[in-house]
This record gives structure tokens, sequence and C-alpha cells, in this order.
């Protein structure tokens, strides 16, 4: 995407033009400066964009410490959709949520920063649940489908619920502890759900033993 009104920015920059670029450069002014402090003109100066260019890429400020999200989501989305049909609904589950999860090593501490913003900012914790019924309906479509019931069955919507809690407690521990690593805290969180639960589908409407 061509960004074809830029303003001007810094000088011997060039102009921002992507989604994660502009999401960088708004997590670290945000981080310096306090979220509510920061506003998007200055985002949009410090890109060397306008205004109505970075509105193209991010509808509102809150939208910006998410990225490219919906990229994010048509992945797993697609990852789910190509899975082993054979595996057990969990397992599947579990390899997705922790691959859509995953970053490289030299982006971990800028995603660390993301969601300790992502969940203690009060503004951007009231956006979030548009963000996190975005991401379990693409959980309960995957649900229903093995199931064969609707996405927005009881049996999908708690399956997706359950997901998400376990997404966050593991981003939660990984928070609050600097040396924890990501992908561990949450194959930790999954296998304890597992251990906890077991994996055999619960005998409710809507369930199929699949």
């Amino acid at each position: 995407m061509t960004d074809i009104t830029s303003a001007p920015g810094r000088p011997g920059r060039g102009h921002v033009t992507t989604h994660s670029e502009l999401s960088q450069i708004a997590l670290r002014l945000f981080i310096e400066r306090g979220f509510d402090e920061t506003t998007v003109d200055e985002i949009a100066r410090e890109a060397g964009i306008s205004r109505r260019t970075l509105f193209r890429y991010f509808p509102t400020k809150n939208d910006l410490p998410w990225g490219d999200f919906d990229s994010l989501l048509d992945h797993m989305r697609a990852t789910l959709s190509e899975a082993d049909q054979e595996l057990p609904i969990f397992e599947v589950l579990r390899k997705a949520v922790i691959e859509f999860n995953r970053f490289p090593q030299h982006e971990l501490a800028m995603h660390r920063s993301r969601m300790w913003l992502l969940l203690n900012v009060p503004t951007l914790m009231a956006h979030s649940t548009l963000r996190y019924t975005e991401w379990r309906q693409v959980i309960a479509e995957y649900v229903a489908q093995r199931l064969g019931t609707l996405p927005n069955d009881l049996a999908p919507q708690t399956i997706a619920g359950a997901c998400l809690g376990i997404s966050l407690a593991a981003y939660e521990q990984w928070l609050a502890h600097d040396d924890a690593n990501l992908m561990d805290t949450f194959d930790v969180a999954f296998s304890s759900a597992e251990e906890i639960f077991g994996t055999k589908t619960p005998s409710l409407p809507g369930f199929s033993h699949t």
C-alpha cells in the first residue's frame, strides 16, 4: 500500500506506510509518553505521513497497538482449516493458538510492551473486547465445523471463550515474570487446562465426540 498523502516527517526519515511500522512507532510513543498523552497527530508526524493517511491503516488510535490484527486472524483461520481433522479438537486449537502468538525473538520486547498496554490501560482494555470477540469467533467457527453446529451455539462459544481465557492467563504470567518464555508459558497453560478438564468432549447439547 502506498502513501499518497504524506506529511513532512523528521529530516532524513522515509515515510512509513505499513501496518507493522506504524504500530511499532505508535507503541514506542505510547511507552515513552503514555497512551492517553500521545496524540494521533504526533504519531502521524513521527511516521512522516498525514493524519488522514494514518486513519486509512487504523480506524482509531485504539487500533494502533494491535498492528495488522486482521491478517493474523486470517492466518489463524487458514491454519485451522488446514489442520488434520483426525487430531482432537483441543490439540488443533492448542497448536493454532500457540502459533498465533509466536513472534520472532527480536520482536518480543516490543510485544511485551504491547501486551502490557492492552491489559492495563483502561481505554485499551475496553476496546480490546471488540478484538477478543473477533478472535473468539475464528475459534468458534472451527469448532462448529468439527462439531456440526453453528458458530454462535453454546458449545463453540464456550470452547472459544476457554481458549481466550487460557491465552490471557498465559500473557498475565508472562508479563509478571521477566525471564519467562512466551511459548513455554502458553504450552504450560494449555497443558494445565487439558490436565484439569481432560480431552473428552462433554455431553452437553451441541457437543459431539468428534
